[in-house]
């Protein structure tokens, strides 16, 4: 492990806005469970969830963005985050928090109807097909997300996969789901398209580099039956 990433972990360790619990701990009735409102963000406004957030710029962009929600990004390689978490508590960001767990494990962190709405941005697409069930439009991972969302709650998929965008949609469709926005490629859209034109406005690291190499970026946005 290089010294920079072992001075993260210790970093992450000291930042307000960072929780790392225990395995044991998540699956032990989480002490933040149900209270995130109350005991981290001191507020009673929404609370956004970004899965596999990675660097974390996309949480701390809507973070900036939307100063009436709160944010969790949610990973379990803290030391990505960290340049994130760095960033918020720099500009004084009190509605940003990130939680280091994996994400089958979501439902272990948060109550019922606690979270309002979810960004899956370029998670793996896990193509093999043994690899299907940790796709995280996955059907037990919607099932997860059903668990803690409020009824009518959003989930959006932002991804440079065609497969994972083409299989997150027919997926949708043969559960009955409903599928508010499809977009194929957001940046070839027309610019006047509220929709897409928000899409453009905050961008992650990875979102950076595909586009760079000329990937179509897609994007999707659902709510659960």
């Amino acid at each position: 492990m290089g010294k920079n990433k072992i001075a993260r972990f210790a970093e992450n360790k000291l930042l307000p806005n960072v929780i790392q619990p225990t395995r044991e701990e998540a699956l032990n009735n989480f002490e933040l469970k149900g209270k995130w409102r109350e005991k981290i963000f001191k507020n009673q406004n929404p609370i956004v969830l970004e899965l596999g957030c990675g660097k974390g710029e996309y949480t701390v962009g809507m973070a900036k963005a939307f100063p009436d929600k709160n944010f969790i990004g949610v990973d379990i390689k803290g030391a990505r985050f960290w340049f994130g978490a760095k960033d918020a508590v720099n500009n004084g960001l009190d509605n940003v928090a990130f939680l280091r767990t994996q994400i089958e494990l979501i439902d272990c962190f948060f109550a019922q109807n606690e979270v309002d709405e979810i960004w899956i941005t370029f998670p793996d697409p896990q193509i093999k097909y043994k690899r299907g069930k940790h796709r995280l439009t996955h059907p037990d991972f919607l099932n997860r997300y059903k668990n803690i969302l409020k009824p009518s709650a959003i989930v959006h998929l932002k991804t440079d996969s065609e497969f994972l965008h083409g299989y997150t949609l027919g997926l949708l469709q043969g559960l009955g789901h409903e599928i508010l926005t499809a977009h194929h490629d957001i940046y070839g859209a027309p610019e006047y398209e509220p929709e897409t034109h928000y899409l453009r406005e905050i961008r992650t690291y990875y979102e950076e580099l595909f586009s760079a190499k000329g990937k179509t970026i897609t994007y999707i946005k659902f709510k659960l039956k």
